[in-house]
């Protein structure tokens, strides 16, 4: 059998158990200890405090899945969505990043944010409340990048989310 059948019943499985885990409720969701689903993001979380990574936790992600990916965004930001972490190609029985994560899971990838900076930025917002999304993407594949920044990651990520969640919080100054 041909690498482009294998990849075609890959793709058709990861979509099978993502919407059997959906139909039962039990599909891929993220959250954190720090803050619940739309509510403010702790202080400390942010470039007005410790602007460290708040602890985060998963479930769900499917059997199938290769990797794990993790952007956070704010898509309130001036001149359009703003990037503040990327975090590639965990391992999918990863289910957690603890608080100020420092070493990653071996393979895994922290990308380059719209700081300039690898790893995580906080909230910073320059005006008004904000909205920061924390998707989560269960994928069929790694995408195996040195040092990754948004628009390829973007690009790579097509067709290879089998499942999605996410986390929104707010901040304001």
């Amino acid at each position: 059998m041909g690498s482009r059948n294998v990849d075609k019943k890959l793709r058709l499985l990861v979509l099978a158990v993502c919407v059997a885990g959906a139909a039962s409720g039990q599909g891929i969701r993220i959250t954190s200890s720090a803050f619940n689903e739309g509510q403010a993001i702790p202080k400390r979380y942010t470039c007005d405090g410790e602007n460290v990574s708040p602890p985060l936790a998963w479930t769900g992600v499917p059997a199938a899945a290769r990797a794990v990916a993790l952007v956070m965004e704010d898509p309130d930001a001036p001149r359009g969505r703003f990037t503040h972490w990327l975090v590639l190609d965990l391992p999918p029985e990863a289910r957690s990043l603890p608080e100020g994560v420092k070493a990653l899971p071996s393979g895994a990838v922290q990308g380059v944010n719209d700081f300039g900076k690898s790893g995580y930025g906080g909230p910073c917002p320059p005006n008004g409340r904000h909205h920061y999304v924390f998707h989560l993407y269960a994928l069929d594949s790694r995408l195996a990048l040195k040092a990754p920044v948004r628009a390829p990651v973007d690009a790579l990520l097509r067709g290879h989310i089998a499942a999605e969640a996410r986390l929104t919080g707010t901040y304001a100054r």
